[in-house]
């Protein structure tokens, strides 16, 4: 059977079942033996394999309980990243490359039904008044929608997918974007309470290397995690709160921000608090926060470097109040933050940890960074496979005092 006769074989089924079957009588497993039960009907005497024969099915059932054609993608563990561009373009990464599927929507429509799907199960709404949204799926995948007319070719749907395996230092180290000896230091600057922000450019691991640096904090604490899309794994902290920012609806209420839910979170005794990422004016109340008694605070941010992390700090702070002078600001992010670490994804598609830099202070009209471990390739290295290993500098750790207070003699 070909791929068209097999589409047009589903979307019969499809029809069939939507206007012959009262769906609410049905469970899934019944729902998908009656369309076994068809299916096997239609194809009596045509030649089809069971293969074929188990996606036929698949697909019909997806177009009405699932997400349609993404169930099968999503399904492969393989693929970390799905990028529908419009109803006919599907793109996939797997193993940090991009492939073009030879599989399509057989409509705008049913992408826009299956889109619909998804915003809805997490309570949000998406249309034409409202185009972009920033959601999740039950297992926790992140979602982006953004629909017509600010999408030229159709609605764009991108799914970042959620690791099953909660992601630990372990599987970073595994991984060659860390080593056990740094593993160990960072797991001192993080009971140490230093207040880190992870910097890094768009799929270079940020929210992963959190993740897993998050594992690190004491059970007895009390963290707060706030998030525009919850997609933090913290598995050791009983005394967990998450909380997740919330889009206007159609009207234009019920939005709740970051900047919302970080001045919240302050009235909730919190000892740590963990913001996603920073991206805009909620920078702002994060550094504050830092700065009045919630050290060991950590938060991610998109940068090329680490003081280029520094100037969007900078920026992100304008944002939210304009009348404070950047010298101020400046003075803030100094005392605030602590260490920088900068996650980078190289020309090999391979990610690693290419620095990890301590603020100094603020000096001069600018602030003063530490670099402590620089990555550095060695002579494996070639244009299509990186080899390196991050390298201790000569530079001590200047403010150890953190770590003094914690009773913590090593040095890092």
């Amino acid at each position: 059977m070909t791929f068209d006769s097999e589409q047009k074989l589903v979307a019969e089924v499809r029809q069939y079942v939507t206007e012959n079957v009262k769906l609410s009588n049905f469970s899934d497993e019944q729902l998908q033996e009656e369309i076994e039960a068809i299916v096997a009907q239609r194809l009596a005497g045509v030649y089809c394999s069971i293969g074929q024969r188990v996606s036929i099915v698949q697909q019909v059932y997806s177009s009405i309980r699932g997400f349609g054609l993404l169930d099968s993608i999503l399904a492969d563990d393989t693929v970390t990243e799905v990028m529908v561009n419009g109803h006919e373009d599907i793109f996939i990464e797997r193993e940090g490359r991009l492939l073009k599927l030879n599989k399509q929507f057989e409509s705008r429509k049913n992408l826009e039904n299956v889109i619909q799907r998804i915003v809805g199960m997490a309570g949000r709404e998406v249309n034409r008044a409202n185009p972009i949204c920033d959601t999740r799926l039950p297992d926790g995948s992140r979602v982006n929608v953004v629909l017509p007319p600010i999408s030229l070719g159709g609605p764009i749907l991108t799914i970042r997918k959620f690791s099953k395996e909660p992601m630990t230092i372990e599987r970073l180290i595994r991984y060659g974007s860390l080593t056990q000896e740094i593993a160990d230091k960072l797991e001192l600057l993080v009971r140490a309470k230093y207040n880190i922000f992870i910097s890094g450019g768009t799929g270079s691991g940020k929210t992963t290397f959190l993740n897993a640096l998050s594992n690190y904090i004491p059970k007895d604490e009390r963290i707060i995690t706030i998030e525009d899309s919850a997609e933090l794994q913290i598995k050791n902290i009983d005394n967990l709160v998450r909380m997740e920012a919330r889009n206007a609806n159609a009207s234009g209420a019920g939005q709740v921000t970051i900047r919302d839910l970080i001045k919240a979170s302050l009235r909730m005794r919190p000892e740590r608090i963990i913001v996603g990422e920073c991206r805009g004016g909620e920078a702002l109340d994060m550094l504050q926060a830092m700065n009045t008694g919630h050290d060991g605070s950590l938060s991610t941010g998109h940068a090329n470097s680490t003081v280029d992390m520094i100037s969007r700090l900078e920026t992100m702070v304008l944002q939210g109040s304009v009348a404070l002078p950047l010298e101020a600001i400046r003075q803030q992010i100094a005392s605030a933050v602590d260490i920088i670490i900068h996650l980078a994804r190289l020309r090999d598609k391979s990610r690693k940890t290419v620095e990890i830099t301590e603020v100094v202070g603020y000096e001069n009209g600018r602030t003063v960074l530490n670099p402590l471990y620089v990555f550095e390739e060695d002579d494996a290295s070639t244009l299509d496979r990186v080899s390196g290993a991050l390298k201790r500098t000569d530079n001590p750790l200047v403010n150890d005092f953190k770590l003094r207070l914690a009773g913590i003699r090593e040095k890092i």
